[in-house]
């Protein structure tokens, strides 16, 4: 867990804007005490140069988007792997190359409620998608979201994020390669982990002699992506063009918009 110094230092923030006891930042002052969706009261000067201002997330209550952003974040600066949300939807993370496409296949997922994209598995705290595409940073792009398990299944999630990946390809997604770009899944209990390892299990059986190299480990800290990343493709990608989030949606998903 990162020091008070430490994170004043990596975002410039003063005394009044750290948890003093926790040694993390206050929730609270990034994001305003209403946390789901209140506008920012950090000043601006307040804001790390060049870093992800939190502040900008998105919630579940804006319309079509249903963003897990601003918990998501919450979660982080608190230092907190969480198993289940405020209102008691579990939390799933998984990575699978790039998180555009990665989100997109998971919103149109029956039982998943909120999604956000961002960094995780890495050594530094907060980074910036530039720090993560270097490589220097260890962490891989990721999607962390709620679902209800009364509507869908642990099992489901996995499954669907195998079914997107060669999960025999070490560090490569399509045509993305790096270690940001490589798969896993990141359990959050010892429930998920059982089921994820039988799924990974099924995919080694189904891949025969080649050996299935997604990562399988616990869920780590996961710091949300900037603004401009989340719910990419259903915002219009890189051409303007939006994809349908619709539940059960089966249109191909255009990895760039």
């Amino acid at each position: 867990r990162a020091t008070m110094a430490h994170l004043a230092l990596r975002f410039g923030l003063g005394a009044a804007v750290v948890m003093p006891v926790m040694s993390v930042y206050s929730f609270a002052a990034v994001f305003g005490s209403g946390g789901g969706g209140g506008a920012s009261v950090v000043p601006m000067a307040a804001r790390r140069q060049g870093g992800v201002d939190y502040s900008l997330l998105g919630g579940r209550g804006f319309g079509s988007i249903k963003s897990f952003g601003r918990e998501a974040a919450e979660f982080a600066l608190q230092g907190k792997v969480p198993e289940v949300s405020h209102d008691g939807y579990e939390v799933a993370t998984f990575a699978g190359g790039c998180f555009w496409g990665t989100e997109l296949h998971f919103q149109r997922q029956d039982g998943v409620i909120a999604t956000c994209v961002g960094y995780t598995q890495g050594t530094m705290d907060a980074p910036t998608y530039g720090e993560v595409c270097s490589g220097r940073s260890g962490h891989t792009e990721a999607v962390q979201l709620l679902f209800d398990p009364k509507r869908t299944s642990y099992r489901s999630l996995c499954d669907t994020l195998l079914s997107t990946v060669d999960p025999t390809v070490l560090n490569r997604v399509n045509a993305d390669v790096g270690t940001q770009y490589r798969h896993g899944i990141y359990f959050h209990s010892r429930k998920q982990q059982k089921v994820a390892e039988a799924a990974v299990s099924d995919a080694q059986r189904r891949a025969g002699k080649r050996t299935v190299v997604t990562e399988l480990c616990a869920a780590s800290l996961f710091w949300p992506a900037e603004t401009q990343h989340q719910q990419y493709l259903q915002k219009g990608g890189r051409f303007g063009n939006a994809q349908k989030v619709d539940k059960g949606c089966t249109d191909p998903i255009r990895c760039y918009g």
